[in-house]
């Protein structure tokens, strides 16, 4: 497997790539089909006080979904044995899903006279939480340990791909994100596939309508 590792901020020594060499072992044997591995180690220095750390972030690309998982420390060795555990725990996790589908297959699927999606444990958002995601009125935490900084909006675009809910739950837990945006093949709504406390996971779905505008020129 191809391995590349760069540094933001900080350099690369020849110890740090012997010992992502020596790590990486455990990947590989729970992705052999995996081409590549990206590791990123980004050096973060703050101006209130705060002790610098590191960053590690994995990316493995090969035959099937990307796989990524992050650690930051103030040492970048341990940063990376907590990322490469991550990454360890989401493949393990995703095969045993493998084993598990081929021996009880399952699937989702939407019943119609409960309204309820049955074969995955996956609970529709509420009202108030479809509410709130399209108001924008989502509750911002602030700690009050930490100096006020202004929110940096991160923008990234990805091209849409056409899956199932459970597939997208899936793709969730290989990239070790809260969330995951996706299609539903099933209904071809834009939705998001999220973590939740009390259940399992979530699934906000969003159906087209008119733009304001255009729907007062219509009536119009």
């Amino acid at each position: 497997m191809e391995t590349s590792i760069v540094g933001v901020g900080v350099g690369i020594t020849d110890r740090f790539r012997t010992v992502v060499e020596e790590k990486i072992a455990k990947i590989q044997m729970l992705a052999s089909r995996a081409q590549r591995l990206d590791v990123k180690v980004t050096h973060r220095v703050y101006r209130n006080g705060r002790v610098p750390d590191e960053t590690v972030e994995l990316t493995l690309i090969g035959k099937g979904p990307v796989v990524r998982a992050e650690a930051t420390d103030g040492d970048k060795f341990v940063a990376l044995d907590l990322a490469v555990d991550k990454m360890s725990e989401q493949l393990r996790r995703a095969k045993e899903k493998r084993v598990d589908g081929r021996q009880h297959p399952r699937g989702a699927h939407f019943e119609k006279g409960s309204g309820s999606l049955e074969g995955i444990d996956v609970q529709p958002a509420s009202a108030d939480i479809l509410h709130a995601v399209a108001t924008g009125s989502m509750p911002v935490q602030q700690s009050e340990e930490e100096e006020y900084s202004p929110v940096v909006i991160r923008t990234k675009s990805f091209d849409a791909e056409w899956m199932t809910v459970e597939e997208a739950v899936d793709r969730m837990e290989l990239v070790g994100h809260d969330f995951f945006l996706f299609v539903d093949v099933r209904t071809d709504h834009p939705s998001v596939v999220y973590r939740r406390k009390g259940w399992d996971y979530g699934v906000i779905s969003l159906t087209a309508s008119a733009p304001p505008v255009a729907a007062e020129e219509l009536a119009s």
